[in-house]
């Protein structure tokens, strides 16, 4: 549901009302009590995204370490397969 920005031609109040798109626009002011309410164009809103995983799971950028992921202790080497010291 979107909000609505809306302005009193009576006594210049500004409100916003959060109401559906097939719901009647607001006629009465909040404020004054007047039948005055004009409803404005606004700009709209942006896409708000909501919660800490977004980041953090899809476009987050690994370090140095994570991302060589191929450590070797100093008894094997890099194209040895399963040391039995560092267990890569």
């Amino acid at each position: 549901m979107p909000t609505y920005e809306y302005k009193c031609t009576g006594c210049g109040f500004k409100f916003e009302q959060f109401h559906a798109m097939t719901a009647a626009p607001v006629k009465v002011c909040p404020k004054c009590k007047k039948l005055s309410v004009k409803r404005l164009i606004s700009i709209g809103a942006g896409i708000i995204f909501k919660g800490s995983g977004f980041y953090a799971t899809d476009y987050k950028k690994k370090t140095p370490a994570e991302n060589s992921g191929k450590k070797s202790c100093s008894s094997c080497s890099p194209s040895s397969s399963g040391c039995s010291s560092c267990k890569k």
